[in-house]
């Protein structure tokens, strides 16, 4: 071993080809709650007059999927998992402005089949 550590494996599916699951340890979950700021919804209505992608928008919302993932890899790690499968995103108004980003899967233990 060269000291580094295993990647964490985080799969849609509810199987890893050419691995096995030898232990399950449960749901995970990592969520962010953003506020949309108000002079970017002013541009969003401007654009989506002419129509066309709103980049503000496509940035936040990767930066939250990334967000949420990386929480819920790490409540992964702290279970002692090296895999998370069926992975789940879901997404929820808090308030006016606001939405939640969740994503969730089950934390595992894999090994070589």
């Amino acid at each position: 071993m060269d000291g580094q550590r295993e990647q964490m494996l985080v799969v849609t599916t509810d199987t890893i080809v050419g691995k096995r699951i030898v232990r399950t340890l449960g749901l995970v979950r990592g969520n962010t709650i953003r506020a949309r700021h108000l002079g970017h919804d002013i541009m969003a209505g401007l654009r989506n007059m002419v129509g066309g992608e709103i980049t503000d928008y496509t940035k936040m919302i990767a930066e939250c999927r990334e967000e949420a993932l990386d929480r819920m890899v790490a409540q992964a790690e702290a279970s002692g998992a090296n895999a998370v499968v069926g992975v789940r995103f879901a997404t929820s108004e808090m308030m006016e402005h606001a939405a939640e980003l969740l994503a969730y899967g089950t934390a595992v233990v894999v090994e070589d089949a």
